[in-house]
């Protein structure tokens, strides 16, 4: 089935504060932008995946976009798995394609949560939404960095793991933006920039936490041998894997999630392994997130990520480029949608369009979504090239 399914378009909306447009309308400027990389019309797409919005109450998600865009889906879905929506919505559009139920299927997601609001009032919605266990969490006020805190804290507690190497996740992450001409966040900054940055929540400072944005991202997927008649190149799903070991941060031991499964899976029916990697798009919510999520991808072991992420390591011109395009650090985190940017980098880098942020001779990329507090997990493995 992977085989079968390539991502052929690749689009975006203006990232930041985007006080003149909708959620819709951001939506329709990233599929829009999709179709015109893939030299296709509006009319070719029969399929639709969206996310649902948090700035608005649609009581069909997938409907109400689908109307707006004036796509008549022989498939369509709402996908809602947090972060990892992005990624699964690729593997889902893959699916649909492999059996046959529709031909072209356009992935889109995004909306207005900064102009609809302001940062604080997007976390404490976060929070309402779900995150925190109702009875055994929520009493006690806790938002959503609170609860990432606790896996740093623990990562901390357990291996040592510093403020400093929080801190160069950041700076690498922001010098990948600084180079991205549309992510929201583009002024390069320090580790000491970063610690000497308001403390939100004991480890984490207001720069290792993600920012929030308006923005949208779309993606096309379709087979193969469709493909060969469009004019850009495609990029070829060569695995993906789940992975779910805790729903609310309490039922866990912190430290290791279901990336570890998901990154298994996806790395199996891929037939490669971490060394293959040349850039990983990883999501980066948070600092500690990326370092937790490169041990449990299996790109260094248990207890190693503060240290692998010292020197430049993650950065471009490093062993291991991470979230070339800036991530929810600083490009841009329009809530659900914020790690299908991910995605759409991954293809970049593959395709060779990534401009100064180029990773040479990128041929394989790993994208990783995480949804909820480091909960449920979505690893995709795209290549340049199809399987052998």
């Amino acid at each position: 089935m992977n085989q079968y399914a390539v991502i052929v378009g690749i689009g975006e909306s203006r990232v930041g504060k985007v006080g003149d447009r909708s959620a819709l309308q951001l939506q329709a400027d990233a599929a829009q932008a999709a179709l015109a990389d893939a030299g296709l019309k509006m009319s070719d797409i029969d399929g639709l995946l969206t996310t649902p919005v948090r700035v608005e109450h649609w009581n069909m998600p997938a409907g109400v976009v689908a109307h707006h865009l004036g796509v008549q889906p022989a498939y369509l879905s709402t996908v809602d798995l947090a972060g990892a929506s992005g990624a699964a919505m690729i593997h889902q559009a893959a699916m649909a394609v492999a059996s046959g139920q529709c031909s072209t299927v356009l992935c889109v997601a995004g909306q207005n949560l900064l102009s609809h609001g302001t940062r604080s009032t997007a976390v404490r919605k976060m929070a309402e939404g779900g995150s925190a266990h109702p009875q055994f969490e929520v009493p006690y006020g806790p938002l959503v960095p609170s609860l990432y805190a606790l896996v740093a804290q623990r990562h901390m507690h357990e291996y040592g793991t510093t403020p400093e190497q929080l801190a160069e996740v950041a700076v690498a992450i922001r010098h990948h933006a600084s180079l991205n001409p549309n992510a929201h966040k583009r002024e390069p900054i320090t580790v000491h920039d970063v610690l000497s940055s308001k403390m939100i929540t004991s480890p984490l400072h207001i720069l290792d936490c993600a920012i929030v944005s308006d923005g949208a991202a779309a993606a096309i997927v379709t087979c193969a041998e469709r493909a060969r008649d469009l004019p850009g190149k495609p990029v070829h799903l060569l695995g993906q894997g789940y992975g779910l070991r805790h729903s609310h941060i309490g039922d866990t031991e912190l430290t290791t999630t279901g990336a570890v499964d998901s990154g298994l899976d996806a790395f199996r029916s891929a037939g490669l392994t971490p060394a293959d990697i040349d850039v990983a798009q990883i999501y980066d919510c948070f600092t500690i997130t990326v370092i937790v999520e490169l041990e449990d991808l299996g790109f260094c072991h248990k207890g190693e990520g503060g240290s692998f992420v010292e020197g430049g390591r993650i950065a471009l011109g490093g062993e291991l480029p991470v979230t070339t395009h800036g991530g929810l650090l600083s490009a841009g985190h329009p809530g659900l949608g914020g790690g299908f940017f991910h995605v759409l980098e991954g293809v970049r880098q593959l395709r060779g369009h990534a401009g100064p942020r180029q990773v040479p001779d990128a041929k394989v990329a790993l994208v990783h979504g995480n949804g909820g507090v480091i909960s449920v997990h979505c690893t995709l493995i795209l290549g340049a090239e199809a399987k052998a």
